[in-house]
């Protein structure tokens, strides 16, 4: 059950790009980001009613850096980059992860995850088609979110909030907020979204943001977040599928290779997690001498 919770963050939000594609191309980025997160925010806010999960400045720096910022970038990208040029970038989050656990924590990367880190992004690689002209103010923009989303990951497994659903509303809603003066002083006066934008806006702030965000804060405290970083690679994959299925685009024999080599990173790591349980058990069952 933890593993299918887990799927659900990377499934959701490797819709975005077909999403915005199909329904959503003629809304302004800035505003985008925040109709995707400030009705997501206040929807949950409306059905848990709690307070504040962590202390406010806390909160506000999750706030800002998990949402505001990041969607503010993931906007940006997703506007200027296709969905496979931007999963790629975003594929970087495992390794950025760990360089930041090493650089602030000390913490060495395990070989086994560093691995399959490193297998998965040749697999996202893979994916790429090398003859896209990729825009670098796109590229650098989903660099620079996914740099944000692994700081906010950190923080949120350092201080351990126990509610996670509040936590996952409390940072939408508080990071809508921040996100109206940018979309106003960037974009204008907000847009009404037309009738054939409200499939695209109903799925991305009910499924891709609320459903999605719960999904990845409470996998960070049961799975950690080198393994959940890791299960987002299926957040590429999902955008190359959903690619091919709705927006007729074609897989070449690498790109199907860089699927597999994704499948068998995710694969590889349940496997040997399975395998370590009844280890880990027999150790704890072994009498001390």
């Amino acid at each position: 059950m933890h593993y299918f919770i887990a799927i659900l963050a990377p499934i959701f939000w490797g819709s975005t790009y077909s999403a915005v594609a199909l329904y959503l191309g003629d809304l302004s980025p800035y505003w985008m980001a925040v109709w995707r997160a400030l009705p997501a925010g206040i929807l949950m806010l409306l059905i848990s009613r709690r307070g504040l999960p962590l202390s406010l400045p806390r909160m506000l720096a999750v706030s800002f850096f998990n949402i505001a910022a990041f969607f503010l970038l993931l906007f940006i990208a997703a506007y200027r980059l296709p969905g496979a040029v931007a999963g790629t970038l975003g594929a970087t989050l495992p390794l950025v992860l760990m360089l930041l656990q090493w650089l602030t924590e000390g913490k060495r990367p395990e070989p086994k995850l560093l691995s399959l880190a490193v297998l998965g992004l040749l697999g996202v690689g893979l994916l790429l088609n090398p003859s896209t002209d990729i825009d670098w103010v796109g590229a650098g923009a989903m660099l620079l979110a996914t740099f944000f989303v692994a700081q906010s990951t950190l923080w949120m497994k350092r201080w351990e909030a126990k509610d996670i659903f509040g936590l996952t509303a409390w940072q939408l809603a508080l990071g809508g907020v921040m996100l109206v003066p940018f979309a106003w002083g960037l974009a204008g006066p907000p847009q009404a979204p037309t009738l054939d934008a409200l499939p695209g806006l109903a799925w991305i702030i009910v499924l891709n943001t609320a459903v999605g965000y719960w999904a990845y804060i409470r996998s960070i405290t049961v799975l950690g977040p080198n393994r959940q970083s890791i299960i987002m690679f299926l957040n590429p994959l999902t955008a190359v599928t959903l690619g091919v299925l709705w927006i007729d685009e074609r897989l070449q024999p690498l790109q199907w290779l860089g699927i597999a080599m994704i499948l068998a990173s995710l694969l590889w790591m349940k496997f040997s997690d399975k395998l370590a349980l009844p280890r880990s058990a027999k150790t704890a069952a072994a009498p001390s001498r």
